[in-house]
């Protein structure tokens, strides 16, 4: 009996029909290895994965392996997005007792839930030094039988090693607090010691997008004029725009590129990479002007809103990297995306087939292509060759009709609560820079449906803003409690559509999930945990301070907590974020490229943040020209109120602020001390500009 086929998960589903009798992680799987005496699989991936496709094909499909794991083990599967918390404990155990990690990942436990043999992906038959999946399940059978006392002690010692692992006393006590001016410089200089100055990023293949980073680096430039931390910022996101890792028909960024120079990625396409890099490429547009910049910044919103929006408005996790063949020869990564020269001229014609070929890299060798099979994946290479852009409009449109005629990529329709804050905060920001209020729109309604579906009272009742669930799918809420990313994420996308649209509700209920952080979520010090003090009990209570493709939620909470601090007046949030960000302090320095996003926050810090009240009639254009004058600068995290001049209960920011002479007016503020108020642009722009001299 396979137990998947009640669950809402899109990446169990496609487990539902394995003859593996699975189960969903729950303590009735637990028990029922207790009483059977057998170990438990537990087998965890996500919907979008390519090498959890392959390993499902391989062996889950199989009737003579599924018959081994059914006769011998309890078999448990896991959707990492919705059970962030137990990927986040196994994968440390993997991680540490094999140097590496990935998905699928495949781990071996006791009944009592300890781990004692880890692994990702297994293949059929062995190679390359590999066991086959079934000698492994051979193997660990035989030592649960003939062994029982050593597995035992292997399980006993690894599940006190991760409980034992805490960063209660990592942070606070004397010479706590955020990163200063020295530790933000050093971890300046680091960055540059990894930076490929030749294509742009950090580090060699495989290359991921390096969002957080760029955002402090755009931080850090705007508070001290760092040209390096700008001249890093603009080449990385130049390369990723002209790369294949970049959708040139259709916008949006893949997973990541499996070479160093962006040409080749993994297909897979997901809400958060999205969200943060559509951020990302409108934040550089700011500080520059770059049409490049504005381009994709506009492009990948309107992917997430085209290709990702849910009938109930909210943003689905991703688009799978795999799909059937245009030519019915079966399933296979990057095939809705690559093209031969032979495509090409079908579509176009040979004149423009060969433009195009030029002008997106497509050799006609099939030795040189960029893929597999003769095929290869757009990109722009820079040729230096004029372009004809009416051409190439032209080529761009037909190209993206006809692709859109081939199968599409499998899409994981469930709402994640914290890459849908990520994808509020990007919308609503684009849609204010690009007077796109369809954008904004978009943006709201997604965080209408996570107010309406994912916030609960923590009894289950929705609709009553305080706990919030990991995930919906078709408008019903999930059973996962969110954790911590999910509060801070949310968080920070209500703090941003209370800067654009000057609703005060929204920083009301960001101010209801931050209390519920420092409430349930805050350790020792002022460290972070990633669930709740009531959440499920695992063998660790998950913790970590660095970023992984998302921000991490202890940064990431620090960061809203210090922009509501300045919404708001209130101690308590400045405080815990100052306490929060002291692992930045620690971590910064040594290791930035996993910590982005507290360096951003740090930046934020060190500038103020700068508070800007903006006061006037609703409909008085002088005022909509003060509040985007604030949008659109730079001073690093600053936050932005625009209301009425009698102000707002909802928004303490704009309490007795009154207009200049009858004329609208801007506040500029830093911990609720303010500088004179302006009432036109270039005097407002004057004060938001950092005084900083300018750095290398």
């Amino acid at each position: 009996m396979n137990r998947l086929a009640g669950v809402t998960s899109p990446y169990l589903l496609q487990h539902a029909d394995n003859p593996v009798d699975w189960w969903p992680w729950g303590p009735e799987a637990f028990d029922e290895a207790r009483r059977r005496d057998v170990p438990v699989l537990l087998s965890v991936g996500y919907a979008s994965c390519h090498w959890c496709h392959v390993m499902a094909r391989e062996s889950f499909a199989d009737e003579a392996t599924a018959a081994e794991l059914n006769a011998g083990f309890v078999s448990v599967k896991v959707d990492r997005e919705e059970r962030p918390d137990v990927d986040a404990v196994y994968m440390e155990a993997v991680q540490a007792a094999t140097g590496q990690g990935g998905w699928p990942m495949t781990v071996f436990l006791t009944p009592d839930a300890e781990p004692f043999y880890f692994g990702t992906y297994f293949p059929p038959r062995p190679r390359a030094g590999m066991p086959s999946f079934r000698q492994v399940l051979q193997g660990v059978a035989a030592a649960w039988a003939d062994r029982r006392g050593e597995v035992a002690e292997v399980a006993a010692r690894v599940a006190a090693d991760l409980a034992g692992r805490t960063l209660s006393g990592a942070v606070g006590g004397p010479g706590g607090g955020p990163p200063g001016d020295a530790e933000v410089h050093a971890a300046l200089l680091e960055l540059t010691k990894e930076f490929d100055a030749v294509r742009g990023g950090f580090g060699g293949a495989p290359k991921f997008p390096p969002a957080m980073v760029l955002e402090f680096l755009l931080r850090h430039h705007a508070r001290t004029g760092s040209a390096a931390a700008l001249e890093m910022t603009r080449a990385t996101c130049e390369a990723m725009a002209r790369g294949g890792i970049y959708d040139q028909l259709g916008g949006g960024f893949a997973r990541y590129s499996v070479d160093a120079e962006w040409i080749v990625p993994h297909f897979e396409k997901m809400l958060y990479d999205n969200a943060l890099l559509a951020r990302v490429y409108a934040h550089l547009w700011r500080a520059t002007g770059s049409e490049q910049a504005r381009r994709v910044a506009l492009e990948t919103a309107d992917f997430l809103v085209r290709e990702l929006r849910t009938e109930e408005g909210g943003f689905a996790s991703a688009l799978d990297a795999d799909s059937d063949r245009p030519d019915g020869g079966g399933h296979a990564e990057g095939a809705y995306y690559v093209w031969t020269p032979d495509e090409l001229r079908e579509v176009l014609g040979a004149e423009d087939a060969a433009l195009a070929a030029a002008y997106y890299g497509v050799p006609e060798a099939p030795e040189a292509a960029t893929f597999e099979e003769g095929a290869s994946v757009l990109r722009l290479p820079d040729t230096g060759a004029p372009v004809d852009a009416g051409r190439i409009a032209s080529v761009r449109e037909r190209l993206a009709a006809a692709r859109a005629e081939r199968p599409r990529p499998l899409r994981d329709d469930k709402v994640v609560t914290a890459w849908n804050g990520l994808a509020i905060a990007a919308l609503a920001e684009i849609g204010a820079y690009f007077d796109r209020p369809d954008l904004v729109d978009a943006a709201e309604a997604a965080a209408d449906l996570l107010v309406r579906v994912h916030m609960t009272d923590g009894a289950g009742g929705p609709g009553t803003v305080g706990r919030l669930v990991r995930t919906s799918r078709g408008g019903a809420a999930g059973d996962s409690a969110g954790v911590l990313e999910d509060y801070a994420d949310v968080a920070e996308g209500f703090l941003t559509l209370t800067a654009v649209t000057g609703e005060g509700t929204w920083l009301r209920l960001a101010g209801l999930l931050l209390d519920t952080v420092l409430d349930r979520f805050r350790g020792e010090g002022g460290a972070m945990f990633d669930t709740a003090d009531d959440a499920e009990r695992l063998i660790r209570r998950p913790q970590d301070p660095t970023d992984n493709p998302t921000p991490s939620g202890w940064t990431a909470s620090a960061a809203a907590l210090l922009s509501y601090a300045a919404y708001t007046g209130s101690e308590r949030h400045r405080e815990a974020a100052e306490q929060a960000l002291g692992i930045v302090a620690k971590l910064g320095p040594r290791a930035p490229r996993f910590v982005g996003w507290g360096l951003a926050a740090a930046e934020a810090a060190l500038d103020g943040p700068r508070e800007v009240a903006v006061v006037g009639g609703p409909d008085d254009p002088r005022r909509a020209e003060l509040h985007r004058t604030a949008l659109l600068a730079p001073a690093p995290g600053a936050v932005i109120a625009a209301g009425p001049p009698s102000g707002t209960d909802d928004v303490p920011l704009l309490a007795d602020r009154p207009l200049v002479g009858g004329a609208a007016a801007a506040y500029v503020c830093r911990r609720f001390v303010c500088a004179a108020p302006v009432t036109g642009p270039e005097e407002l722009r004057a004060q938001l500009t950092p005084a900083e001299p300018p750095q290398p």
